[in-house]
C-alpha cells in the first residue's frame, strides 16, 4: 500500500511538472516583440546651474541593472545608480554625457556621448509641401498635422512620421475638394529621409488617413502602413496604378475607383507590397449615407493576435455596418489574417458601436490582444468579443485604471439620442463589457478623459463633458470642479505623465497644467503657446492635441511635440523635473506601445499603459516581451 502511494505521489509530481511546463510554454507563446532601443540618454540644461541626465531603463534591465552618469570622462555618481533614472549636475559648462549599465558589479559600454539641450526643448526644422489650386480655383498650404515614431533604420533610436494635411482638408460630414496628404520621416535633427504623396484619390481630413508606424515583421526597422489609390507616389518615387486617375467628383468626395492598403519601408519609404483594401466600399448607401461620409470612416492600429508578433487592423465604417480586417507581414508580403464583418449573420449586434477612435489591449487575459471597438470589442481571432449596444462615441480610454481590480478598465463617452436607455459615460469590464458603473444623460457626450490627478484617491479619475463630476474608479463623485485651462473652460482632451511623481499632468492647447486636489484648481506649468517666441500651436481644431505625446526619451516621463503656427519647426519640449520613480520605458509596455501606434487616428487619445501607474502604484512587473535584434 505504501509502495502504491509513493507511486502515486512520484506520478502527482510528475503531472504538476508537466502541467507546469505546458503553462509555462503556454506563457513564453504570449511573449510579445518589442524594439530594441538603445540608452536613450537626454541631458537638459534647466538653470544656469543644473542640468538634468535621464536615460530608459530597458525592461529586462529593471530588477538588476544600476548605472554610472559621466560628463565627459568624468563619473558624477559616487556609486551606481540603483534608482530613478535621473541625476542633476550641478555645472555650468555644457559638455557631453554618457550613461553606462552596470551589471553584477561589472560596467558595461557607455552610451553614445550627447550634446546638452540648452533648454527643456528642442527645436526640428521642417519644410511644408508645396501648396497648390483644387479644381474648383481655390488654392492651400499645408500644415504639420499628427506624428507617430518608429525605429525607421534600425539604429535604437525613434525617428518620426509626420503627416502634413492641406488647409483646405475637411471632416467626412463637409463637401469640398481638399489637397494631397503627405507622410514624411524625419530624424530628430529635421533631416528628410522620405516624403510619400498619398495623391489626389485619398480625401485629406482626420479620418480619411491612419498611418500605422511599428517594426511588423521584426527585423529592427519599423515600416509604415495606410490606405492608399492610384495616383499614390511612395518615397522613392514609384507610382501606383495609374498615375492619371481621377476619382473625385463635383463634390470632392472619392466614392469610385480602386483602394489598396499599402505597406512602406521606415528606411527609405519605399513600396514594400500593395493589397486591395478590405472591405471594398461597394454600394455607398450600404454605410449609411449615399454621399460619401460613413462610408470613408477608416479606423487603425497595431495589435498582438496571436502574442508574439505585431499585426496591422485596419477598419471601415463604425456607425452602422462595420468591417475589420487583420493582416500579417511576413517574409515580404501582406497577408490577410482575418475579417469582421457586422454583417455576417451572428455579428448584428455590433453594427454601430464604433468610436472616431480606437484601443488595443489584452482584454480578457489571454496573453492575445483584442480590439477594443467603441461600444463592442473584437476577439484575436476575429470573432465578437462583446458588444453593449451603448453605440457611437468620441472619446474612449483603456488601461489598467483601479489597481484593485484584475485586468483593464475602459472608460468612453455616447451620443446619447431621446428615448434611448444609453448611458452618456459608462466605466466597464472590457473582458466582457460588464459596466462598473454609469451615469446617465442625454445629448452629445463629445469629450471625456480618464487618468490619476488627484492622490488622495485610488485609482484613476474619469470626467466628460456631461457635466457630472468628477469620479472615482467606483464611480462616486469627488469634485463638481473641474480641471480648468485659460479662458476655454473645462478640459478634457490630453495627457502627459510630465513631473516627478506618478500623478498626470493635463495637456490641452499648448498648456500643460496639475490638477491641484487641494483647492480644486488647476496649476500651470508650461505655457508654450509664444514660449520664447516660437508661436507654437496645437492640431485638429477643438480637439487641440499635439503632434505626438509618448515615451521618445530619456526616462519614463513623456516628451510633447507641438508645431509653430509657420509650420517651419517641430518643438519637442521634455520634462525639466527629477523624479524618484524609478520605471522601465513605456515603450516597453505592450499596451502603451501599442496605444502611440494608434495615438494619430482619427480623434486623439492619450496613451495609457497595461499596468497602474499613478499614486500608491505597486512596483510594476517585468512586461513579458522579448527584443527583436537586428
Amino acid at each position: 500500500m505504501r509502495q502504491l502511494t509513493n507511486s502515486f505521489n512520484l506520478l502527482s509530481k510528475i503531472c504538476l511538472v508537466f502541467i507546469g511546463l505546458i503553462f509555462t510554454l503556454q506563457n513564453a507563446s504570449a511573449q510579445k516583440q518589442m524594439e530594441d532601443l538603445d540608452r536613450g540618454v537626454l541631458a537638459v540644461r534647466t538653470s544656469d546651474s543644473e542640468v538634468l541626465i535621464s536615460w530608459r531603463i530597458l525592461s529586462d534591465e529593471f530588477e538588476r541593472v544600476s548605472y554610472n552618469v559621466y560628463r565627459g570622462k568624468t563619473l558624477l555618481n559616487k556609486k551606481p545608480i540603483t534608482g530613478a533614472s535621473n541625476f542633476v549636475d550641478q555645472t555650468e559648462k555644457n559638455k557631453t554625457y554618457s550613461v553606462t549599465a552596470v551589471i553584477n558589479g561589472k560596467e558595461q559600454k557607455p552610451s553614445k556621448p550627447i550634446e546638452v539641450w540648452s533648454n527643456n526643448y528642442k527645436r526640428i526644422p521642417i519644410t511644408p509641401p508645396k501648396g497648390g489650386t483644387s479644381p474648383d480655383g481655390r488654392e492651400h498650404a499645408y500644415r504639420a498635422n499628427d506624428a507617430s515614431v518608429g525605429d525607421l533604420d534600425g539604429d535604437g533610436q525613434y525617428e518620426l512620421v509626420l503627416k502634413w494635411e492641406p488647409t483646405n482638408s475637411h471632416d467626412n460630414a463637409h463637401r469640398g475638394y481638399t489637397g494631397n496628404t503627405f507622410l514624411q520621416g524625419l530624424e530628430l535633427d529635421g533631416t528628410i529621409l522620405w516624403t510619400i504623396d498619398l495623391g489626389k484619390n485619398i480625401r485629406s481630413g482626420a479620418h480619411y488617413t491612419q498611418f500605422m508606424v511599428y517594426d511588423i515583421d521584426g527585423d529592427g526597422k519599423a515600416e509604415m502602413a495606410c490606405k492608399t489609390a492610384d495616383g499614390t507616389i511612395d518615397g522613392v518615387g514609384t507610382i501606383l496604378g495609374d498615375a492619371n486617375a481621377d476619382y473625385r467628383n463635383s463634390t470632392g468626395y472619392i466614392i469610385e475607383g480602386p483602394e489598396y492598403l499599402s505597406l512602406f519601408s521606415g528606411e527609405t519609404g519605399a513600396f514594400i507590397d500593395t493589397v486591395d483594401y478590405i472591405p471594398a466600399r461597394g454600394k455607398v448607401s450600404d454605410w449609411g449615407d449615399h454621399y460619401g461620409n460613413r462610408v470613408d470612416r477608416f479606423l487603425a492600429c497595431v495589435a498582438y493576435l496571436d502574442g508574439k508578433q505585431p499585426s496591422l487592423v485596419f477598419s471601415r465604417g463604425y456607425y452602422t455596418r462595420t468591417v475589420l480586417a487583420a493582416y500579417d507581414y511576413r517574409n515580404g508580403k501582406l497577408t490577410n489574417r482575418w475579417v469582421f464583418d457586422s454583417d455576417e449573420k451572428g455579428n448584428e449586434a455590433y453594427a454601430g458601436q464604433g468610436n472616431h477612435n480606437i484601443a488595443v489591449g489584452d482584454l480578457d487575459g489571454d496573453g492575445k490582444d483584442e480590439i477594443q471597438f467603441g461600444s463592442c470589442a473584437i476577439d484575436d481571432g476575429g470573432t465578437g468579443l462583446y458588444s453593449t449596444g451603448f453605440g457611437h462615441g468620441d472619446a474612449a480610454h483603456l488601461g489598467d485604471f483601479d489597481p484593485i481590480r484584475e485586468g483593464l478598465e475602459y472608460f468612453m463617452c455616447h451620443e446619447v439620442a431621446n428615448g434611448t436607455t444609453i448611458p452618456a459615460i459608462d466605466f466597464r469590464d472590457p473582458k466582457n463589457g460588464e459596466v462598473i458603473w454609469r451615469v446617465e444623460g442625454k445629448g452629445d457626450v463629445g469629450r471625456g478623459v480618464t487618468a490619476d490627478i488627484d492622490p488622495n484617491h485610488l485609482g484613476a479619475e474619469s470626467w466628460a463633458s456631461n457635466g457630472s463630476g468628477i469620479h472615482n474608479t467606483n464611480g462616486k463623485v469627488i469634485s463638481t470642479t473641474y480641471p480648468t485651462i485659460g479662458r476655454r473652460g473645462s478640459s478634457y482632451n490630453m495627457f502627459a505623465w510630465w513631473d516627478g511623481d506618478l500623478l498626470r499632468e493635463i495637456v490641452d492647447k499648448t498648456r500643460i497644467a496639475k490638477w491641484n486636489a487641494e483647492f480644486e484648481k488647476t496649476d500651470i506649468l508650461l505655457e508654450a503657446y509664444n514660449h520664447d517666441g516660437m508661436n507654437l500651436r496645437s492640431n485638429n481644431g477643438t480637439k487641440s492635441n499635439p503632434c505626438l505625446i509618448a515615451d521618445i526619451l530619456g526616462d519614463w516621463r513623456e516628451e510633447i511635440i507641438w508645431r509653430n503656427e509657420e509650420n517651419t519647426e517641430l518643438v519637442i519640449f521634455s520634462t525639466p523635473y527629477p523624479t524618484e520613480e524609478r520605471i522601465f520605458t513605456l515603450m516597453h509596455d505592450p499596451l502603451y506601445r501599442v496605444s502611440i501606434a494608434w495615438q494619430n487616428v482619427a480623434y486623439n487619445q492619450p496613451a495609457h499603459t497595461g499596468f497602474y501607474l499613478g499614486a500608491g502604484m505597486k512596483k510594476p512587473k517585468i512586461p513579458y516581451i522579448y527584443i527583436a535584434k537586428k
